[in-house]
């Protein structure tokens, strides 16, 4: 039996046309929900590499990254703690171990130290070969960046002695901080890297690379930014290459209330 639609169309080719938009719209739902998840996962990969303001920032800006100055991102910061923590002599210590075995030491330590990295509310910059480094301050300005860093840099010697009850080792760590301005931004196109420039970054890492192994060497500007809750022991003046002398002190613990 043949039915008619008032305009006198065969009802079959309705029905057809029905079904075919009604396909048509779930495979569109299909690809807008894989659309979904993969900028989902592009999103998490990308507050993986930068700091979650600079990532907002670097996905707000319409259409490709491209070589125009306006798209740099690139910021001025007066007030900002700046860390550098390194494994003494750990190429020695590593030199028997096969490739799985020292990155999953690293790993294991270096993601202790981004838990607390993330519990001071610092930024971890990045990681070179052995050495960690970390800032505070940045990208959002913050009134007690030298008390964080320092509360981060105390925690870090106590997770690394508990690191090497847990795994039977003798690491030791030898830990450098300044504080003063900075300049920090994005570089690289499509391998994105947020980092940090000037002579508090480069003093920062003297203060590390001078300092004594298993202490946390900090410089006359960290220190005055620092209240009476911290135990400070003056350690003098000292030659650092390159920079002169500077006048430094070992933060050695916390004051009990």
């Amino acid at each position: 039996m043949l039915f008619l639609l008032p305009e006198g169309r065969d009802i079959t080719e309705k029905v057809e046309a029905e079904a075919l938009i009604a396909r048509k719209n779930r495979e569109l739902q299909k690809l807008q929900a894989t659309a979904e998840k993969a900028r989902a996962v592009s999103d998490a990969l990308l507050l993986n590499i930068l700091p979650s303001p600079i990532a907002e920032r670097l996905k707000a800006r319409p259409g490709p990254a491209s070589s125009r100055s306006h798209d740099i991102i690139a910021d001025h910061f007066d007030e900002v703690s700046v860390l550098f923590a390194d494994l003494v002599d750990f190429t020695r210590f590593s030199a028997c171990m096969c490739p799985e075995q020292l990155v999953a030491l690293l790993n294991d330590l270096f993601s202790t130290f981004d838990a607390i990295t993330e519990t001071h509310g610092l930024e971890k910059i990045k990681t070179i070969g052995d050495t960690y480094m970390a800032a505070a301050g940045l990208p959002i300005p913050i009134p007690d960046h030298a008390v964080r860093t320092a509360q981060m840099a105390l925690d870090m010697l106590d997770a690394l002695q508990d690191f090497n009850r847990r795994h039977e080792h003798l690491l030791q760590l030898r830990i450098g901080i300044h504080s003063g301005s900075v300049v920090a931004g994005v570089i690289g196109k499509r391998k994105f890297t947020y980092d940090l420039w000037g002579e508090t970054v480069n003093t920062a890492s003297r203060m590390e690379s001078h300092g004594v192994v298993g202490r946390i060497q900090i410089s006359d500007a960290t220190r005055e930014r620092l209240d009476d809750r911290f135990l400070l022991q003056e350690r003098g003046l000292i030659d650092v290459k390159g920079m002169g002398q500077f006048h430094t002190w070992f933060l050695s613990g916390r004051r009990c209330v």
